[in-house]
């Protein structure tokens, strides 16, 4: 991978955790990912004049990834109901880029040296093992285990959809922009049918919140389908997994929270595994 997109990748993770870091707004977990979503799609319609529209070969893939995008949310918010965060979040990215690396190997034919695959494994690993600090040492709810795991495929689908579909409009901008924007008025049609009309209201207090989220996310997640376009996917998806590690920067920094002996072992791991991943 070029220093270019390894350290764009990195910028990337860390608007991922940037963003989960400020929006802390007493919603239940899907209403505050439907927030993002309409949030980002706002931010993306706004933009949308600067942009070329999509080639028609790339439509399919936006509309794939608009619906897993759907799985992947309502997925996560039941993964909450049976877990907290410090063990759906590890176990959800951090079993993605396993299964994105394989389908990427049989259905998107993006091949990894050895090496490129030891530093993936490396990198998974200290995920996980960030997942130690979750649940207070309780063994997981199988629920639990079940809706995390979906959520991983979920994660890892969509992650191909959109390398395809990138890489078939020949503009990652163009395809991220429309994507987003399309995103977000599913979702929010989403939320309309599940829980009515009046769900509006509860997200109406929090839109400046909503905005710079989204922003972000869409920043986030933007440059990473740009990346899929210049490198391997499976890379790509391992390395923006990092998001971890800043977020437990941030934990420490903004949030005053100790940096417990296991997670700052995690974060060496993950660390290498980055390491292993650029050197090879």
């Amino acid at each position: 991978m070029d220093t270019p997109v390894f350290l764009a990748v990195i910028a990337a993770a860390a608007l991922h955790a940037g963003w989960n870091a400020i929006l802390k707004v007493g919603l239940d977990r899907f209403l505050t990912a439907t927030l993002i979503q309409i949030g980002a799609g706002l931010v993306a319609l706004c933009a949308l004049p600067l942009v070329a529209v999509p080639q028609g070969a790339a439509w399919p893939w936006i509309a794939l990834s608009a619906l897993l995008h759907v799985g992947y949310n309502i997925f996560l918010a039941r993964a909450y109901q049976y877990g907290d965060l410090g063990q759906v979040y590890p176990i959800a990215r951090g079993s993605s880029p396993l299964m994105v690396a394989l389908l990427a190997l049989l259905l998107v034919h993006d091949p990894l040296s050895s090496t490129q695959l030891f530093g993936i494994l490396v990198l998974v690993a200290g995920i996980w093992l960030m997942a130690l600090r979750g649940g207070q040492h309780r063994a997981p709810h199988p629920a639990m285990l079940f809706c995390a795991v979906m959520t991983a495929l979920f994660i890892a689908g969509y992650t191909l959809s959109d390398a395809v579909g990138a890489r078939t409009n020949g503009d990652a901008l163009s395809y991220s922009l429309w994507l987003f924007s399309v995103n977000g008025v599913v979702m929010a049609a989403v939320l309309a049918v599940s829980r009515g009309p009046r769900a509006f209201l509860a997200l109406g207090p929090h839109w400046r919140g909503g905005l710079a989220g989204g922003a972000m996310s869409m920043a986030a997640y933007s440059i990473v389908i740009w990346a899929m376009t210049q490198a391997p996917v499976a890379l790509v998806s391992a390395l923006r997994e990092t998001s971890v590690v800043f977020a437990v920067l941030l934990g420490m920094v903004l949030l005053k929270e100790r940096l417990r002996p296991i997670r700052l072992v995690a974060c060496a791991v993950i660390a290498s595994g980055v390491v292993v991943m650029k050197l090879a």
